[in-house]
């Protein structure tokens, strides 16, 4: 994941002072050091790592800090603070136009990503603004790319405009302006052509296409992975065609942050999107003060109720909860269950949103076997309804064709059996808790299948 380096580095860095009563000079230097090595080592512009260390050390021996009952957590507070600063301070959402339809260029070089982030951010449009979204292939260089989004059209089930590769981009996406006025889309987004490079006839192209549909954004897609590479491409494209926001791909994989943190810098252009998955759902609105949070271990709640909002259907939780409430809650409702909350994301990522994880032993590092899941679900679906609706009649003949047809032992079955009936007790004394005015809770008991 991104920025594991950078967070291990911060947080025990800041760990040292966060529990100090007094905060010296000297502290703060110290620690300082020891940031500006980890944003180093994370690949963070040297221009901005001076900047952001000037600040932070400025702050934290003024008196903000000093007349503080708590000075080593006012500290901690302040490196968030600037380096939520430094991200961009707040989430910039996309400015939609007042007149339909709002065009959307998508632009970078070659291999950056475009053309499946262009489809993504289709998705998202759709699903978080209930807009009408129109897919243009303006890329008539690789006639892969057409190929690629016209599949990526049909998968989302979204519209794709494309008239091949002998008409010139600009023509492509003039024609693609009155099929959007004519079928009533509210969106256009450009999948424009990339190079492997910067050069003037790409620019030219760029500018002419800008020229003609005086978009309402202009998204410059980059790899994260390219680390300082990314932040001056951002700089090229922003000082030759001019830039609304940027997309960050390729986040959730081994990539030092660095482009991150230093990217708004640098060109005072917003990160608007972060790719975090090859789903195509897996594109989410950047939030700087979120990202500042888990670098520093304090968690992202907000993401993580976001992300159950989207995956937990409504009706089924409190379908759920009418279940637990009369102790009717079988096995068919655990593997539903459980699917809903593969649908949040890898678990290891949906622990990392949780404040403070990072300090529970042997949590820190912890990586999460998705396969248990797996063979928890196999295990149900070689059960037969009534097996899954009355566990108790599952025998030691039961067991045994159980275990073969799921690829699992006996023990497996035996240990899955034995918590579900746990957990049941569990409800049980939860729902009388409940009753006695405690608050409710959704989807309890879980973690007690992957001990």
């Amino acid at each position: 994941m991104a920025f594991e380096g950078l967070a291990e580095r911060l947080q025990g860095t800041l760990q040292k002072i966060r529990g100090k009563g007094k905060v010296n000079e000297a502290d703060v230097k110290e620690m300082m050091r020891e940031v500006r090595f980890a944003l180093i080592e994370a690949d963070v512009n040297l221009k901005v790592v001076k900047e952001f260390v000037k600040t932070v050390s400025e702050r934290a021996i003024g008196q903000e800090v000093v007349k503080s009952l708590t000075p080593g957590q006012q500290v901690v507070k302040i490196v968030k603070d600037e380096l939520t600063n430094l991200m961009g301070g707040e989430q910039n959402p996309i400015q939609f136009a007042r007149k339909s339809p709002t065009v959307i260029m998508m632009i970078g070089l070659q291999g950056a990503g475009k053309t499946t982030t262009s489809g993504k951010l289709a998705a998202v449009l759709r699903k978080r603004h209930n807009k009408k979204p129109l897919l243009v292939a303006a890329d008539v260089y690789r006639p892969a790319a057409i190929q690629q989004l016209e599949t990526i059209g049909k998968q989302l089930t979204i519209p794709v405009f494309a008239l091949g590769t002998d008409i010139s981009p600009v023509e492509i996406v003039r024609q693609a302006l009155v099929e959007a006025e004519n079928e009533h889309h509210d969106v256009v987004i450009i999948d424009t052509a990339g190079r492997l490079h910067v050069d003037e006839k790409l620019m030219q192209e760029l500018a002419d296409i800008r020229d003609l549909t005086t978009p309402d954004e202009v998204f410059l897609v980059v790899d994260a992975m390219t680390g300082q590479d990314a932040v001056n491409v951002a700089k090229n494209f922003n000082d030759t065609v001019g830039i609304t926001g940027v997309v960050l791909t390729k986040l959730d994989g081994d990539t030092r942050g660095g482009a991150a943190l230093s990217i708004r810098s640098v060109t005072d252009k917003p990160i608007k999107f972060v790719g975090m998955g090859e789903k195509m759902d897996a594109l989410e609105p950047f939030h700087p003060e979120r990202m500042a949070s888990r670098i520093l271990g304090m968690g992202d709640v907000l993401s993580l109720i976001e992300k159950a909002q989207e995956n937990v259907d409504e009706d089924k939780a409190k379908e759920l909860e009418e279940k637990f409430r009369t102790q009717s809650f079988t096995l068919d409702d655990f593997l539903d269950q459980l699917q809903q909350v593969k649908k949040m994301g890898p678990l290891d990522d949906l622990l990392k949103m949780m404040p403070g994880a990072g300090k529970i032993k042997g949590l820190e590092n912890a990586k999460v076997d998705e396969s248990q899941m797996g063979r928890v679900e196999a295990v149900i679906q070689s059960m037969t309804p009534t097996e899954r609706t009355t566990p108790d009649i599952i025998n030691a003949n039961r067991r045994r064709r159980i275990a073969k047809g799921s690829g699992t032992t006996i023990q497996d079955v035996n240990r899955l059996l034995k918590q579900f009936e746990d957990m049941k007790k569990m409800m049980k004394q939860m729902t009388g808790m409940q009753q006695k005015g405690k608050k409710k809770m959704k989807m309890p008991g879980l973690d007690s299948f992957f001990k």
